[in-house]
């Protein structure tokens, strides 16, 4: 590649700074298709759509798809394996599908994500975008380390080698393999989960190894958990590493990364190329307008294996559609937390990213915690458990106050207790996603 195409600042710049006008334009002509396509190839669609009375040609306009029904997670729980392999959202036959990724079924059973070749090609050109927006580039030495078992975001790399990046596939490795890696090679791209880039950073450390001085990575990309976007947890990181953190967004149902961080850092552009996006109100389902909090709801464009119409993600954040900084018109979004992970304690709404923002700002302690919710007297509270630095003079007792201190002024209620145990007393590092809520609760608390 030569350098004056390695010097432009866009992998597309006619669709990554397409006027709104313009790719709204875009937006409702790939609807329509899109639509009409599931109506016509998919079972589900069919049954769904003449159940709702509502047909493919009543889209004129993109809040026409209001008029449509939802589905979600357990849609495609109860689809997956009926009428076929691969189920009755599926609108290609089994033949034209030449890749599939799982979920990892943390919430319910796996399910299946088919891609045929055209889907996978242009998921592969969307994931070459978002490494490049990041400021990777040919000359880039670039380790892979995510799960390459039926996960989704295994396939990415393939996005980073078809823009020229030296590509090394490492997958889950231990600890000690990767950092063997990273000291023998010396690349200057990651990718990992926020928590494990923490992790390894520590492990590094421990080992004699000083990440800033003798390592190379300068961009670490993080993906999986909500750290990356958490300013506290990402500026520890970059700290730890000495390099800059972008935080990436993917969703099993769709594709890899349909998201990722620009320079700006202010939310994660979403492939509106791809995916249109709309906000609806947690429990009536209506339509928000754009900037306001509620479900992600998610419509591909262009993925013809399995369309997704109107997904609910379980996703709670927002869109801003308002012009970035870094010149790309597709609109940010920026995640709160899970619909299924909030909980409420004293008519409070609290995310555990809330939690981890204050965790991760003080010094006493880790930046390792786990959340126990709970009942007591008919009501739900929370604990938080918490590691203390090795160095931190300040006693248990002290740490403990200084923490129910900060997230009461953070969140509005305090934890009903914080637990201090000694630096590695949690058993919370994981070299994927880390478990950090646990819900004893027996009442149904489902929002």
């Amino acid at each position: 590649m030569s350098n004056s195409v390695s010097e432009k600042k866009y992998w597309n710049e006619e669709i990554e700074t397409m006027s709104r006008d313009k790719l709204e334009e875009l937006q409702l002509e790939r609807l329509k298709e899109m639509v009409k396509f599931a109506y016509e190839n998919a079972p589900y669609y069919k049954r769904s759509f003449d159940e709702a009375g509502v047909k493919p040609e009543d889209i004129h306009e993109l809040s026409d798809l209001a008029k449509f029904p939802f589905i979600n997670k357990q849609t495609e729980r109860d689809t997956q394996g009926v009428g076929s392999f691969l189920g009755e959202l599926c609108a290609v036959p089994e033949e034209d599908v030449v890749f599939i990724s799982t979920s990892t079924g943390s919430t319910g059973v796996p399910t299946m994500s088919p891609f045929t070749k055209e889907d996978f090609d242009e998921f592969q050109d969307t994931e070459s975008r978002w490494f490049w927006q990041i400021g990777m580039r040919p000359n880039d030495r670039y380790v892979h380390a995510l799960n390459f078992s039926l996960y989704v975001g295994g396939p990415d790399v393939i996005g980073a080698q078809n823009l020229g990046a030296l590509c090394i596939w490492g997958g889950t490795l231990p600890s000690e393999r990767l950092l063997y890696i990273l000291k023998t090679y010396q690349p200057t791209i990651l990718w990992t989960s926020p928590s494990y880039a923490w992790q390894l950073g520590e492990k590094a450390k421990k080992s004699g190894i000083d990440p800033k001085k003798d390592l190379s990575i300068r961009k670490i990309i993080v993906a999986g958990e909500l750290g990356g976007s958490i300013d506290a947890t990402r500026k520890a990181i970059e700290d730890l590493w000495g390099a800059e953190l972008y935080d990436f967004y993917g969703l099993s149902d769709i594709f890899g990364a349909c998201a990722a961080m620009c320079d700006a850092k202010d939310g994660l552009h979403i492939c509106e190329d791809q995916i249109l996006v709309e906000t609806v109100d947690l429990h009536t389902g209506e339509v928000l307008p754009a900037g306001s909090v509620g479900e992600l709801v998610y419509t591909t464009l262009r993925k013809k294996a399995r369309p997704m119409i109107r997904f609910r993600s379980g996703d709670i954040g927002w869109i801003d559609n308002t012009p970035c900084s870094c010149g790309r018109t597709h609109g940010r979004i920026h995640i709160s937390g899970r619909k299924d992970d909030m909980f409420i304690v004293s008519a409070v709404n609290v995310f555990p990213s809330d939690i981890e923002a204050v965790i991760r700002e003080i010094d006493d302690i880790t930046g390792e915690y786990l959340i126990r919710i709970f009942e007591k007297d008919f009501t739900c509270k929370y604990s938080v458990e918490v590691e203390r630095n090795t160095d931190s003079p300040k006693t248990d007792e002290e740490i403990a106050a200084e923490t129910s201190t900060a997230l009461k002024a953070r969140i509005g209620v305090k934890p009903y207790q914080v637990i201090v145990h000694p630096d590695g007393g949690l058993d919370t590092r994981s070299e994927h996603k880390s478990r950090r809520i646990i819900d004893e609760r027996k009442l149904n608390y489902t929002i």
